[in-house]
């Protein structure tokens, strides 16, 4: 019993200390690559430290992509020859067909890598919500892009 005890003890201990270092102890400084809890700025899933307080994107994290892709940066509707889309305004991403989908994957691949981050934005700027398969699609390829450069 006097076993159990001295290692209940000793686990409370430390658990203690170690919570008390993670939550005093030192921060880590502007331009470190590692944060608090010991994990690198580029994680292996590609995301983004949410908290990191980076005013810009730097375009090498799906968290900082699915943002900056999505987000209204800029008033002016561009069209990239997918006028026939705009039927599609106001729909969630799960309701639509396969033939459907199929056409958005159609103006997807014919598009050259370096606009499709401008058609994202285009679309959302129009109200037309991209099917959950196709706004996977568009993330890898910018991802592969952005790599690329």
């Amino acid at each position: 019993m006097t076993v159990i005890l001295i290692l209940a003890g000793s686990l409370l201990l430390t658990g203690t200390l170690l919570w008390l270092h993670h939550r005093y102890g030192p921060q880590p400084q502007q331009g470190d690559d590692s944060s608090a809890d010991g994990t690198s700025g580029s994680m292996a899933d590609g995301s983004q430290n949410v908290d990191s307080g980076d005013s810009e994107c730097c375009g090498m994290h799906i968290t900082c992509e699915r943002d900056s892709l999505l987000a209204s940066v800029s008033a002016t509707i561009e069209y990239y020859d997918d006028e026939e889309l705009d039927r599609y305004a106001g729909r969630r991403d799960d309701e639509y067909s396969d033939d459907e989908i199929e056409e958005f994957r159609d103006v997807l691949i014919t598009m050259r890598p370096d606009d499709i981050a401008g058609w994202a934005r285009s679309l959302q700027l129009r109200g037309i919500t991209l099917p959950s398969p196709i706004r996977d699609e568009l993330l890898m390829i910018v991802a592969e892009a952005r790599n690329a450069k």
